[in-house]
């Protein structure tokens, strides 16, 4: 949140159960394989997981045909709140398509 809240987003949190943050994900269209440990909306898409503010931003700038949001699978060392000192491991963002598959975003080194 400390990320995002950087960026300039304003964000209001609410803890949910599992199963609620499940529903959240199927309902805002996020993949079973995308889905991750948050689920947040924005401008109504659907950000799942440790997306970087950066991508969030892009999205809302060209607004792609087709996209309903962006996940970051799993939590990848070195994404944003998943930072551990100077280690980094590769990941994507992935951009869910209207139909429930997806498509790379960004790479993240």
């Amino acid at each position: 949140m400390a990320h995002i809240q950087r960026a300039g987003f304003q964000v209001e949190a609410t803890n949910v159960s599992d199963q609620q943050l499940a529903a959240m994900s199927k309902q805002g269209g996020i993949p079973e394989d995308a889905s991750s440990c948050h689920t947040a909306k924005v401008a109504g898409y659907t950000i799942e997981g440790h997306v970087p503010a950066e991508d969030i931003t892009r999205l809302l700038a060209e607004k792609p045909a087709g996209v309903i949001g962006l996940a970051v699978p799993g939590m990848p060392v070195g994404s944003p709140g998943m930072e551990q000192g100077g280690q980094r491991e590769p990941y994507q963002t992935l951009a869910i398509l209207k139909d429930g598959k997806t498509r790379v975003f960004a790479t993240h080194r």
